[in-house]
């Protein structure tokens, strides 16, 4: 039967898009933003430990960070009742 391997996301800040073509070889890439030089990339979970240091010491690499979607609580419905978010009255 058909197993989803586990992911994990990162964000990894460049300075120039050359090094995309390099990022390619160590996981999916999901997304390249132009104007605020960025890649989203997905990477096994099993290959995350041996990869992030691989990938921080590429050339126009500034900076790689983990991705926090596996850490959000996906039953959350309602923000004010988090207390993640809390609405402006006029009146205050």
């Amino acid at each position: 039967m058909f197993e989803l391997t586990e992911r994990q996301g990162l964000v990894v800040y460049i300075t120039s898009r050359r090094v995309v073509r390099v990022l390619r070889h160590y996981g999916r890439i999901q997304y390249v933003s132009k104007h605020f030089h960025y890649v989203m990339m997905y990477v096994n979970q099993a290959q995350v430990a041996k990869v992030l240091p691989e990938i921080k010491q590429l050339r126009n690499v500034k900076r790689v960070e983990l991705s926090p979607w596996q850490t959000l609580d996906p039953d959350v419905v309602d923000l004010k009742s988090t207390g993640l978010y809390k609405s402006q009255d006029e009146d205050e």
